[in-house]
């Protein structure tokens, strides 16, 4: 994804019933938008024009939302997206990724035709069969031309989160369709850096899927439950590897809250950076924790070791895309 993406600027119109901020979308370019990405999807799969190996999803339950010309089903096997094994799969490959599922699959409304997945899940532990299926179902999502997003996370699941990740993916993908076709010489406004009212009645950037935990931290400051009422983080990209974000706030003197979430885009493009929605989905992730703050105190990180740990991050510089931007976090 980018960042000299080139987008044209959308006005603001506030929050929705879940919270998260809207856009006004172009919706005629919609269809244009899933022309476009149905033809790469075809470039990209091993199968022809004539015979596609994506299948499309025309039944089989209500979907879980309509949006912008998509249709958003939920829980949904790979077996049901993909006709048959593509070339170049093992069987032991497709026999054990089509039982592996996604948490939401995003459709074109008027064909059914899989645009792209979303997956919320738990990091697998290294070697583990949890790892190895994701790997079978990432080669079959490969040869098959089927966009993926991987949200990697303790705290987020796809049942309590993904609706509203995947409304905010499918605005962000307009926005930049919609930027993509305007003029060359504009210089637009990002999707995420769109300036508008927040919640708490205060002027930001409405597309930041963290604006609520932030309103959130510093209403818990002011009733004297955390200690610090900024929520801080940092990005950053592994060469040739996923998006990582982290996010913190103070809950007592000395001991941090802290959330790290990782961003694995396969083929999957949302106009804006990787590590940058990395880091937003890390302050959620922060939000989700603090709303059982009172019940029960989540395990906290002391400060200095929260540090140190960045700065053995900063050490890896080298194997970062674009190196490591947040030195000033490593002073004492």
């Amino acid at each position: 994804m980018p960042s000299s993406q080139r987008r044209r600027p959308v006005r603001a119109t506030g929050f929705g019933r879940t919270g998260e901020a809207l856009t006004m979308i172009d919706v005629l370019d919609s269809a244009r938008s899933t022309d476009r990405r149905m033809d790469l999807a075809k470039m990209t799969s091993t199968g022809s024009e004539d015979a596609p190996w994506l299948r499309p999803i025309m039944a089989g339950g209500a979907p879980l939302l309509t949006r912008a010309g998509q249709v958003v089903y939920a829980s949904r096997r790979l077996s049901e997206l993909v006709h048959g094994r593509p070339p170049g799969i093992t069987g032991h490959q497709w026999s054990t990724a089509i039982r592996e599922s996604f948490d939401q699959v995003v459709c074109a409304a008027d064909t059914g035709r899989p645009l792209f997945a979303v997956d919320v899940a738990v990091p697998p532990a290294a070697g583990s069969p949890e790892q190895r299926a994701e790997r079978m179902r990432n080669a079959v999502c490969a040869a098959v031309g089927l966009e993926v997003l991987r949200i990697e996370s303790p705290t987020l699941r796809g049942a309590d989160h993904g609706r509203r990740i995947v409304e905010y993916l499918i605005d962000a993908r307009g926005y930049a369709d919609a930027a993509g076709s305007g003029p060359e010489s504009a210089d637009p406004v990002g999707f995420r850096d769109i300036i508008g009212r927040l919640p708490d009645g205060r002027s930001g950037h409405v597309n930041d899927l963290g604006a609520l935990t932030r309103a959130a931290a510093v209403e818990a400051y002011v009733d004297r439950r955390l200690a610090d009422p900024i929520v801080r983080g940092l990005h950053v990209r592994w060469k040739d590897g996923p998006a990582e974000g982290w996010s913190w706030v103070g809950v007592r003197p000395g001991r941090c809250l802290v959330e790290r979430v990782r961003v694995v885009p396969q083929r999957f493009s949302c106009g804006m950076d990787p590590d940058r929605l990395a880091e937003d989905l890390s302050a959620l992730a922060v939000g989700e924790r603090l709303r059982g703050l009172d019940a029960a105190e989540p395990p906290l990180v002391d400060r200095d070791q929260l540090r140190r740990d960045i700065r053995l991050l900063a050490s890896r510089r080298d194997e970062l895309a674009g190196g490591f931007a947040f030195d000033h976090l490593c002073a004492d």
